[in-house]
């Protein structure tokens, strides 16, 4: 059986157009099945391509290995899902609402990937810094929450989001992966007062 490579991957023939994009969505789209049924480790680039109905030369042709695939596929289902914090008129508010959007937006095969992932980036370099650089520096989405606190007052000058960016996500991880409980309402608000609010205005 000859092995598909980089190389030979892009000698073969390109679809192009609508057709293109389409194959390169189901193969990500498989990707994220695959991850959620067997987790990262299990994850092959023949299951992948027997999933995705598409053969090696064209997975290849995109991506290099599983830890590209997979990461832009996490990276781009994250883009579909997200939206802009809401506007609400207070730091408090806005900050409640946006953990409130990131609360309801997790599902429970979300949960399940992203413990496999988290798991597998202790062992696989490249998907640990691909992960970090592509999928995890989300401070965008807090910085217009920070910069609308300072141009009302809320905050002082030169305060950034990085503090948010640091202690949301970790506690979010400790609240689903390591105690296996629910996001609700009750935590998203729990979390700006007494944590977040307390630490932003020490």
């Amino acid at each position: 059986m000859a092995v598909v490579t980089e190389e030979t991957a892009l000698r073969a023939p390109r679809p192009t157009g609508a057709r293109a994009e389409a194959r390169e969505q189901a193969i990500l789209d498989a990707a994220l099945e695959l991850l959620i049924e067997v987790g990262y480790d299990r994850l092959s680039m023949d299951a992948l391509a027997e999933r995705a109905k598409a053969g090696k030369a064209t997975i290849y042709r995109h991506w290099s290995g599983k830890a590209q695939v997979v990461v832009d596929a996490i990276r781009r289902m994250k883009c579909d899902r997200s939206e802009a914090f809401a506007d609400t008129g207070t730091f408090r508010g806005d900050l409640v609402g946006a953990m409130h959007q990131v609360c309801t937006s997790f599902t429970d095969d979300d949960v399940a990937m992203v413990a496999g992932v988290m798991s597998a980036m202790r062992t696989d370099p490249e998907l640990a810094e691909l992960v970090r650089t592509q999928v995890l520096d989300n401070r965008g989405d807090f910085n217009g929450i920070i910069e609308r606190a300072v141009r009302r007052g809320e905050l002082p000058e030169g305060s950034t989001a990085d503090l948010v960016h640091e202690v949301m996500p970790a506690l979010l991880i400790n609240r689903l992966i390591i105690h296996g409980q629910p996001v609700d309402d009750e935590f998203a608000t729990h979390v700006v007062d007494d944590i977040v609010l307390p630490l932003l205005h020490r």
